[in-house]
């Protein structure tokens, strides 16, 4: 049975959410006033189909429904996941949350987007909200702040994470959580190198994104300044910056004066750093070098990229017709080359995944290549048939021609928009990881890869395998 969230406040974070729900099958109900509210979300939910999908090597689930509403009994009706994304002001959050807690299921999570008060402000007039504090945009940055009741979290923790999300539950409740108080202190420290004329917007958004914004992707505070204490370590760092904390380094204690002329300065130097694109073009931007980011991070497991590779494993692959689908996918924007087609070398690392997808098929995977045994590939010959594009599925069937012995001879067929794009046919052979040597598979998994050759020899040869380059039609 399709699950229900319902959104309350359809702005930029509460569009997000939907997007997060909805492109993990879940069904959408939303309330908002505001009549632009169905243009808004359809912009957003546009923006999250076109980068959310291309964080993953396997597809998500089929997109659950998506409906508006004027009554917000109806919008709660059925909902497991209720979250409120009003404006930041305690009266409207009460007056809301008082109506949430007595229309809401009684077994849903009531969650609140907000980034600066806390659960006891919140239900100080008998509502039940947690805080669960999302990061712009919802449907590709995976944190969640959880805050509140110990059991509530656990519970809402549970269905983030069945959604791709990382429920980080904070320990004890403050004002504007844990992430935002960083991002508030850099904030201040940004405004006077502004005001004080050290630097413009531009220059600030240079040193961040060149220099520890990328180290903070991946590592974060703590585990970065551990490495820059060299051999001795964190002790060492500590002893060597720590007297810096008494320099007159930063005026976090103090704040500028928000004057009309430092607005007025700000927006001036931002609208000539940003003021040629349009706030989609921003968006689309950002996304793109956020998949770009993370997907890099899928290699490794690191940060948000280790997220994405845990959720990715609990998806299925829908499997058609005779062969198993080794591969379903969206293109991403990083496999397209400056003519908006897929790139060449991604159709030969699509055939590759493919490959590594019917290698755990048959019992080759990860427990396995630990062991000291695993499948080298030793050739390989790629036919480009047609085009495909960014934002289009990708579907690979894989075809094994020949899985006696030590070798394994596969055909992949890659498809998409109904029709066959490339081939990938790929010889591998079996090794020991120890001698570096050809050796045979162990038991299971030549039984399982001769109980798949022998279904598949009685299908078609694919046509164009055994062509090599050159080759006539």
């Amino acid at each position: 049975m399709t699950q229900k969230a319902a959104i309350v406040g359809g702005g930029v974070i509460g569009g997000g959410w939907a997007a997060r729900f909805l492109l993990n099958g879940w069904d959408a109900a939303v309330f908002d006033p505001d009549p632009e509210v169905e243009r808004k979300i359809g912009e957003v939910l546009d923006n999250a189909r076109r980068a959310l999908p291309a964080l993953y090597d396997k597809p998500l689930p089929p997109e659950g429904a998506l409906t508006f509403h004027d009554d917000l009994a109806t919008a709660l009706e059925g909902a497991s996941w209720v979250q409120e994304s009003v404006p930041e002001r305690l009266d409207l959050k009460h007056r809301i949350h008082a109506d949430l807690t007595a229309l809401a299921p009684a077994e849903a999570v009531i969650g609140s987007s907000t980034s600066g008060f806390k659960p006891s402000e919140l239900n100080a007039k008998g509502a039940r909200a947690i805080v669960a504090h999302p990061f712009n945009p919802v449907y590709l940055l995976p944190l969640i702040e959880l805050v509140g009741d110990p059991d509530e979290c656990d519970r809402a923790a549970e269905i983030l994470r069945s959604v791709g999300l990382y429920p980080l539950t904070v320990r004890k409740e403050i004002d504007a959580h844990i992430a935002d108080r960083f991002l508030e202190a850099v904030w201040r420290e940004a405004l006077w190198l502004v005001k004080d004329g050290i630097a413009t917007t531009e220059e600030i958004d240079e040193a961040i994104r060149m220099g520890f914004g990328l180290r903070w992707a991946q590592m974060g505070l703590f585990e970065t300044y551990r490495i820059a204490g060299g051999e001795a370590g964190m002790k060492h760092f500590m002893a060597q910056f720590g007297p810096a904390l008494e320099w007159p380094w930063t005026k976090l204690m103090d704040v500028p004066e928000f004057t009309d002329e430092l607005v007025d300065l700000i927006a001036g130097q931002s609208d000539a750093q940003s003021g040629h694109l349009s706030i989609r073009d921003l968006e689309r931007l950002r996304d793109d070098n956020l998949v770009g980011i993370m997907r890099s991070l899928k290699q490794s497991g690191s940060g948000a990229g280790g997220v994405i590779t845990a959720h990715e494993a609990a998806l299925e692959v829908p499997q058609i017709a005779d062969l198993p689908v080794t591969l379903d996918i969206q293109v991403p924007q990083t496999w397209t080359d400056y003519n908006g087609h897929m790139n060449e070398a991604h159709y030969l690392e699509a055939g590759a995944k493919a490959t590594d997808q019917f290698m755990v098929m048959i019992g080759a995977d990860a427990d396995y290549i630990a062991s000291g045994l695993s499948y080298f590939t030793a050739e390989s010959h790629v036919r480009y048939l047609n085009e495909t594009h960014e934002g289009a599925r990708l579907q690979v069937e894989t075809q094994v021609i020949n899985g006696e012995g030590k070798k394994l001879y596969l055909f992949h067929n890659l498809l998409s928009g109904g029709g066959l794009v490339a081939t990938v046919e790929t010889l591998l052979l079996h090794v020991d990881l120890d001698t570096r040597r050809s050796c045979p598979p162990a038991p299971k998994v030549a039984e399982a890869l001769v109980r798949i050759a022998a279904a598949h020899a009685v299908l078609p040869k694919p046509e164009g395998l055994g062509r090599f380059v050159g080759q006539r039609p």
